[in-house]
């Protein structure tokens, strides 16, 4: 019964998707929709912010406008959660974060990464909540979409130097698919139990006699797009898996659909918007094929139970609950947790820090690899990397010029691809080994960092840096992460491992678009075939083994074995 309800999330997620893209296609091609009665507030939007939207940008141009506006988002933000402890709409009388603690915050958040080094509903006030963190979510979703739509309108022409205003594609992503969605969710929650006020905490009786001090807030507004933009931002410190952020198995199914929707639409609106629907399947085909490889064992080792408790005789019915709420399972805790990760959510219904060690292992590895689904838009740029670096060795291969959607792939491209490919390991690797060596080398002063010993407590680390490069935000919950050196350490991971990734694949497709348009012949390289696909995945996992096995063979798999024994 388990299995079936990880099946109707998966099979509900797809068959939506079809549609979505398709949706989400004609919105970017400024085709009439359903939500068309909106343009008249797109607009005076447009208007009021001094906004042309005739007005077309070069590929630099509009990453000038995207990393300027996350700038200015940056700055009062910043400032705003310094001091949120003396501003208003504070009724549980929250405190004011430390400076490392907002600079990590801010920074995660206007990333897309949400990586929490606080506790939801005692770390953060109502004006924090909703002015910072929930807007944040909106916008840096719309990013994130918006510099994918760049790259859309790259191959969607033979020749132009133009992909688009940033400021409209921005402007409709939010108007028209992240707000409009996020109600409609929104209203679900409320109806299904959330708390959804501005009212301060309430206090109830528990089973035990004892009095219990309940945080509300407008938690259902900001579980629905926390789910919807990928972001997995809290309102609780417990995430989902506290019951007021998500109070039932009902509940769990629609987050989770809505974790993954966008990002699995975006593949499906590719082959839409360029009139090339093959392409898209094969896309699909490779990033579920990958999925797949992650969730199959994760759930299997988790219905089989923790092995240390087998061998103590104890009986494990239910699989290995530890860390899991009974009201959602063992296996669809599994399920959330790899896609979470797999699509750089980051939200959690479980404590990742208890799950088995393979389970740990591949959550890790759907964000290492970063692009099975990935989050929207992010995703398919980061495949889009990948798919660059596959036909230039595949063009090697065959003895062919490398080309892609009629432009040769050509040495200023490369070097681009495989920096970007190289940055996110590198990041990563570094920053697990610098802690590593502090650890160490001065145990005194960093032991409280960890809350086990060992391999699980290297995992621990790597599974910090791992989500911070990622842009996720989930974590081991062992691992005390706010503390000045993983708030600055992580804050800059975060940064670089955001707008570095996003800045190479959009430069590749503006060099590339700009390009002399080549027409398909008998010696083109065919890009929409099942064997193309499976180079492609050969490259991803091939690059992910090289770069990523050594780290994991000291962590979750040395774990696992010990286990084992």
């Amino acid at each position: 019964m388990e299995i079936l309800g990880i099946v109707l999330i998966f099979a509900l997620a797809v068959f939506l998707a079809i549609p979505m893209g398709r949706y989400i296609s004609r919105v970017y091609a400024g085709e009439k929709t359903i939500l068309d009665f909106i343009s008249p507030v797109e607009q005076k939007i447009y208007k009021i912010c001094g906004i042309d939207p005739n007005r077309t940008f070069n590929w630099k141009q509009n990453l000038v406008a995207l990393l300027t506006i996350n700038l200015v988002w940056f700055i009062p933000g910043f400032f705003i959660l310094l001091f949120q402890g003396k501003l208003p709409f504070n009724p549980d009388g929250n405190p004011s974060m430390s400076p490392d603690l907002a600079f990590n915050s801010i920074i995660s958040f206007v990333c897309n990464t949400n990586l929490q080094d606080y506790s939801g509903e005692t770390g953060a006030t109502y004006l924090t909540q909703v002015g910072v963190f929930m807007f944040l979510q909106f916008v840096s979703a719309a990013v994130g979409m918006t510099a994918l739509v760049l790259v859309f309108n790259s191959l969607k022409t033979k020749t132009t130097d133009k992909l688009g205003n940033f400021f409209v594609i921005f402007t409709r992503t939010i108007t028209r698919i992240l707000l409009p969605v996020s109600i409609v969710l929104s209203v679900v929650f409320v109806f299904r139990g959330m708390p959804s006020s501005f009212d301060g905490k309430d206090q109830f009786i528990g089973l035990q006699g004892d009095t219990i001090n309940v945080s509300r807030g407008p938690v259902a507004q900001m579980v629905s797009i926390k789910q919807l933009g990928t972001n997995g931002g809290g309102y609780y410190g417990a995430n989902s898996a506290h019951p007021l952020e998500n109070p039932d198995y009902f509940t769990n199914i629609i987050e989770n659909w809505a974790l993954m929707i966008l990002p699995i639409s975006a593949v499906f609106a590719l082959g839409f918007y360029l009139k090339k629907k093959k392409l898209s399947y094969i896309i699909f085909g490779v990033m579920t094929l990958g999925f797949l490889c992650l969730l199959i064992p994760s759930v299997q080792q988790e219905l089989a139970g923790n092995p240390s408790l087998s061998k103590l005789g104890i009986s494990q019915t239910h699989g290995s609950m530890e860390g899991k709420e009974v009201r959602i399972g063992t296996a669809a805790s599994a399920f959330f947790g790899i896609s979470t990760t797999v699509v750089s959510c980051g939200a959690v219904n479980a404590m990742h820090d208890s799950m088995t060690p393979i389970s740990g292992m591949n959550q890790m590895l759907g964000m290492m690899v970063n692009c099975f689904y990935g989050g929207k838009g992010v995703g398919l740029l980061n495949y889009y990397i990948f798919l660059i670096i596959a036909v230039f060795l595949s063009g090697l291969m065959v003895g062919r010029t490398p080309e892609f959607m009629g432009k040769k792939i050509e040495a200023k491209e490369m070097k681009i691809a495989s920096l970007i490919a190289l940055l996110h390991p590198f990041l990563i690797l570094s920053g697990t080994a610098f802690a590593t060596h502090l650890l160490v080398a001065s145990p005194k002063d960093y032991s409280g960092w960890l809350s086990n010993p060992g391999f699980h407590g290297f995992s621990e680390m790597l599974y910090q840096f791992t989500s911070s490069s990622a842009n996720n935000g989930s974590a081991f919950g062992g691992l005390n992460g706010n503390s000045p050196f993983w708030n600055i350490s992580t804050g800059f991971v975060i940064l670089f491992a955001r707008f570095l990734p996003i800045i190479g694949p959009v430069a590749i497709a503006g060099i590339l678009a700009q390009k002399k348009f080549i027409p398909e012949s008998t010696g083109t390289l065919k890009t929409d075939t099942v064997t193309f696909g499976a180079m492609t995945f050969a490259v991803i996992v091939i690059l992910a083994a090289l770069a990523f096995f050594p780290a994991l063979a000291l962590g979750p798999i040395s774990e696992y074995f010990t286990l084992a024994k």
